[in-house]
């Protein structure tokens, strides 16, 4: 096989989820069927990378020094919810619930992966909590084991800071059946219970 191929296979192949196969129909499927699409899909990552960078004020991709996000002023500045990826964002976004402001970790502390503290910037998220706009911190990071170690780190970095600080409840899901829900998950859903009439 040619060399520039196996080089385009491999490539292909850091995209999560894809493995050797699905890298090398992609593969032949853009250099047989969509030559136009996959030049778009070329420069678009270049693009990407020489055009995109950080928002200073919630760490999201950005073209400019500030997002359109963090500049709307619909948005509430006194609430500031901390999550790991940008897809948490778009996720969040889609719920129409939530209208304070963002900080993007980038990722989630890892020790087995090397992923630290210094990884994630932990002073730049400090730094943008120390805002005096900002009066509610909300705690947004997966329900796992390294999401809640980092939720764990960020209460103790955020804790001298005097702000609200909020973690977002677990339990269960819309539509699901006690029957078939595992033990955990219930478990958290009666710890995290709500009260709904405090008269009896």
């Amino acid at each position: 096989m040619s060399k520039v191929l196996d080089e385009l296979i491999d490539s292909i192949k850091c995209l999560p989820g894809v493995g050797p196969k699905s890298a090398t129909r992609m593969a032949y499927y853009l250099l047989q069927r969509d030559p136009k699409g996959a030049r778009r899909l070329a420069n678009s990552i270049l693009n990407s990378f020489e055009l995109l960078g950080k928002c200073t004020s919630c760490n999201n991709f950005s073209e400019t020094p500030t997002c359109n996000l963090c500049l709307d002023p619909k948005r509430n500045k006194k609430i500031l919810c901390i999550i790991e990826m940008p897809t948490d964002l778009l996720m969040f976004e889609q719920t129409h619930s939530f209208d304070g402001m963002y900080y993007i970790l980038m990722g989630r502390l890892s020790p087995l992966d090397g992923i630290g503290p210094k990884d994630l910037n932990m002073g730049g998220l400090y730094d943008r909590c120390k805002d005096e706009q900002i009066q509610e911190i909300i705690i947004a990071t997966n329900f796992t084991k390294e999401g809640d170690a980092t939720a764990t780190y960020i209460t103790e970095l955020l804790k001298d800071l005097g702000k609200k600080l909020s973690r977002i409840a677990r339990g269960m899901p819309s539509g699901s059946e006690i029957e078939y829900t595992d033990s955990g998950t219930l478990a958290q859903a009666i710890s995290e219970r709500k009260t709904i009439n405090q008269k009896f």
